[in-house]
């Protein structure tokens, strides 16, 4: 076997290549984006990490673009069989497992990871021994940050059939964050503005439900795990809620759901519903699940700041004096719009997406100068995440629209694990 392949890495993959197409003999330009170049490294990082499950169509695509790969590289070296039917045993890409959270050496149970976003739904089932056998996220920058930790690149789009084909036939627990936006306080108002619609009838959001259903349809898990905001339970006077559980029992599970809050894992005010569901066929409704106890635990902000963060942080003169102007004049008219200086020894404001603006929900005061944002790692504390977690592999504003956009890792985890003694006690 060629010496030289045993060095191809993570690394060899360029985010830009040209390669010659067998099909119609003409040059096809791979780009880093939703559509070609990560759609390839998804079916490859899939099919290393999960030889066992990938299917016959899936096994074959991923040797095709290996090969692919390996020739362009090396284009004058003849590329063996046995390299691409074992390409770790042949010591290729090592470094897609020399990650800070791999999976589980004795895996308890499967799990697929959908709307993965930067991976807290994955952090926390492999914290009960789960292996994750499939992972989709449409966004880029969110693909780069999960990659990075988990040596595995999310698919693309999930609502489609070129997407959904490769998720294994069996899995143990489907889990989505699906998208909030169609759902939120904030993102009605804001969709509003725009003359959209908002909810089921958001074409292009709020229909995704309908896909998760799908998936739990098509492969019938012993269980799902969906988590949403809070404006869910209530968003249309409770129509809204009222079909997204009237669909997933008429699939025959049985739902629970509770609005939790973040505050009570980590120093942060952010309220979501979880909505977990038992395969009737499976279970017959005598699952034993109860959403866990709040840790007595008492979370401060100060826990999670960093000693001598960058003076880039800090709040310029001009934007300081806007945002000061601003809450002004909201409160002159009665409103309660403005910036919000954070009680480092209580909880912050819920973290939003939109942070890397202006970071006028949480704001540090300092002495003598003006307050400062968060830093995007404080930002990951503030979500749970722990500091081997790595974030800067994409730029501050897209790290800080991941946090923003993330799950409470601590509170996820907490009911994941009763989410597997219920299925452990009765199996």
């Amino acid at each position: 076997m060629n010496a030289h392949f045993q060095n191809i890495s993570l690394a060899s993959f360029p985010e830009k290549i040209s390669l010659k197409s067998t099909e119609t003999g003409k040059i096809q330009v791979y780009l880093y984006g939703p559509k070609s170049y990560d759609n390839q490294l998804a079916v490859i990082t899939h099919f290393l990490h999960n030889p066992e499950l990938s299917q016959d169509f899936s096994k074959k695509e991923a040797q095709k673009y290996l090969k692919e790969y390996l020739e362009y590289i090396y284009p004058k070296e003849h590329v063996p069989e046995g390299v691409l039917n074992e390409p770790l045993q042949a010591g290729l890409f090592n470094d897609f497992f020399q990650i800070p959270f791999p999976d589980p050496i004795d895996s308890r149970f499967t799990f697929i990871d959908l709307f993965a976003g930067m991976g807290g739904f994955r952090l926390a089932m492999q914290a009960q021994g789960g292996k994750c056998v499939f992972s989709s996220e449409w966004n880029v920058f969110a693909q780069k940050t999960y990659l990075a930790n988990f040596g595995e690149m999310p698919f693309g789009d999930i609502t489609k059939e070129e997407t959904k084909r490769y998720i294994p036939k069996q899995f143990d627990i489907l889990c989505a964050g699906f998208p909030c936006q169609p759902f939120s306080i904030a993102g009605i108002s804001k969709k509003r503005s725009l003359g959209r619609e908002t909810g089921f009838k958001d074409k292009t959001q709020g229909t995704l439900f309908f896909d998760v259903a799908d998936i739990i349809n098509r492969h019938r898990p012993k269980a799902f795990f969906l988590e949403n905001v809070k404006n869910l339970l209530s968003h249309d006077k409770g129509n809204t809620f009222k079909i997204i559980r009237s669909t997933l029992e008429e699939l025959e599970y049985s739902i629970y759901f509770k609005i939790m809050d973040g505050k009570d894992y980590v120093p942060q005010h952010r309220e979501r519903i979880m909505i977990v569901g038992f395969d009737k066929r499976r279970f017959q409704g005598r699952e034993h699940f109860e959403f866990p106890q709040a840790p007595n635990i008492h979370p401060r902000l100060r826990d999670i700041l960093e000693r001598c963060p960058d003076n880039k942080y800090t709040l310029s003169d001009k934007l300081w004096n806007y945002l000061q102007q601003y809450a002004e004049r909201h409160k002159a008219k009665g409103n309660g719009f403005g910036f919000g200086l954070a009680d480092i020894d209580g909880i912050s404001r819920t973290l939003s997406a939109r942070y890397y603006k202006d970071g006028s929900e949480i704001l540090i005061a300092q002495n003598g100068k003006n307050p400062r944002r968060l830093t995007p790692r404080e930002c990951a504390r503030l979500m749970g995440y722990p500091d081997k977690y790595i974030i800067d592999k994409v730029s501050d504003v897209q790290a800080y629209r991941q946090c923003g956009n993330s799950v409470v890792v601590p509170l996820i985890t907490a009911v994941a694990e009763q989410i597997i003694k219920a299925i452990d006690s009765y199996e």
